[in-house]
């Protein structure tokens, strides 16, 4: 009765169109109404799922991602890339990968990178000939690879939401995987640039040319690397990191690229802000939502269920529900409702927590490409002046790929854990 409750309230807010974070608040006091627990309990969890000390790097890591998105670093980027690979048949879109792979590494977030380098990307590549649609949705299929490759807000909210977790050793186990779907969109891009016969560089690129895009972009490309090697390296934590990060990027973008300027950080905090406090509001409610799931004991309910399916069919259960919530949820409250839920269920099945943690990750990440929600096929498609249903079926072929990424890392966990045991989370 209780959890017929719990879910039916939030099902019709949903469809009401009230925003996830009052969504999952109402659905838990609805039921906790009904429950016999006192109401006080409420501001209790809303102010304890926010009293959360690892917490205060999420906004910090926004603001980095700001300062960097508007600091010349991903022009930088991608013209390190072109540089490096644009000779190949399909260079640019080569280079998109590449770009995104490195930009993602700074900011962590899918839209960010979409934006950033999108108003970038696209129009560059619609100009030397390839077209607008494909051009979108590689931009849009890349820009997933941001929230895999730490530093990744994503993992962030993933290991508030399941205790016991690390979050350098989710940084630490998103890195092949993030890799192997670059790889993958490189070779995709490729082979559908050699059918259509998209461009290449004809030019010769003197030394020089690779001298100056690697000293302009050596700068941003070290970022990621001072971030996620301090964490795993123990000199800071990941709120420290982010810290760090925040004034790396101000430093590099104000002083040596010069193109930030005093007059734009007023804005930049008032968009970090708005971001961290929605986040921070559905991290509150989702734990007045957590309340009534613990004492109905869903967990062990569907841990009865899905038992018989041994290891690998709970794995492949698991992808199925979380690519079907991914289309229709975005990731950030569909990890604080469902990764507390069946994470446990997951380790008792002897399912490393990290491991799971990815493949959470990854399977809410191609969500953000999959119609009808798909919020990065929203940002792109406007900026490649083309439709939103265009871009859905151009990105099609880039969403089996990552699909199949995500089975093979999935079923190989070595993918996942051989970072973490190389720097010593996981025994």
């Amino acid at each position: 009765m209780i959890l017929t409750v719990l879910i039916g309230a939030l099902l019709i807010a949903m469809v009401l169109g009230v925003p996830i974070a009052w969504c999952l608040g109402i659905s838990g006091l609805a039921a906790i109404m009904l429950m016999d627990i006192p109401l006080t309990i409420v501001p209790q969890k809303i102010f304890s799922g926010m009293d959360i000390f690892p917490m205060l790097c999420l906004p910090f890591f926004i603001l980095a991602g700001e300062i960097m998105a508007h600091g010349g670093l991903s022009k930088r980027l991608l013209n390190f890339a072109v540089i490096g690979i644009g000779s190949v048949r399909g260079g640019l879109a080569l280079a998109n990968v590449i770009a995104s792979m490195l930009f993602g590494g700074i900011t962590g977030a899918a839209t960010a990178d979409a934006s950033a380098l999108g108003s970038v990307e696209i129009p560059m590549m619609v100009k030397n000939g390839y077209d607008a649609r494909f051009s979108a949705a590689i931009t849009a299929a890349s820009a997933c690879i941001g929230p895999i490759i730490p530093p990744s807000l994503p993992v962030v909210i993933y290991a508030l939401a399941v205790s016991g977790v690390s979050i350098g050793g989710l940084f630490a186990a998103g890195m092949l995987p993030g890799i192997l779907v670059g790889v993958a969109l490189m070779i995709t891009s490729y082979i559908i640039s050699v059918r259509r016969s998209y461009p290449k560089r004809e030019y010769q690129v003197h030394f020089r040319e690779v001298l100056t895009a690697t000293k302009d972009a050596v700068l941003a490309i070290i970022t990621p690397v001072i971030i996620i090697g301090g964490i795993i390296g123990g000199i800071f934590t990941p709120t420290e990191a982010a810290s760090v990060a925040v004034v790396y990027s101000f430093i590099i973008s104000f002083f040596v690229y010069r193109e930030l300027k005093l007059a734009d950080l007023p804005a930049m905090f008032l968009r970090s802000g708005v971001i961290s406090a929605v986040v921070m509001i559905i991290i509150a409610t989702a734990n007045v939502f957590g309340v009534v799931v613990a004492f109905e004991q869903l967990a062990q309910k569907l841990e009865g269920l899905v038992r018989p399916l041994g290891y690998y069919g709970f794995i492949l259960t698991i992808n199925i529900i979380f690519l079907i919530v991914g289309m229709f949820m975005d990731q950030n409250p569909a990890i604080l409702i469902l990764a507390p839920v069946f994470a446990p269920i997951a380790a008792n099945l002897g399912i490393e927590p990290i491991h799971f943690g990815i493949i959470v990750i990854m399977n809410l990440v191609i969500g953000l490409i999959t119609p009808p929600l798909g919020q990065v096929l929203f940002v792109v498609s406007p900026i490649a002046d083309v439709s939103f249903e265009e871009v859905a079926k151009e990105v099609f072929v880039f969403i089996l790929v990552e699909i199949g990424v995500l089975l093979l890392v999935s079923y190989v966990p070595f993918i996942s854990t051989f970072m973490p045991k190389m720097f010593g989370y996981i025994h």
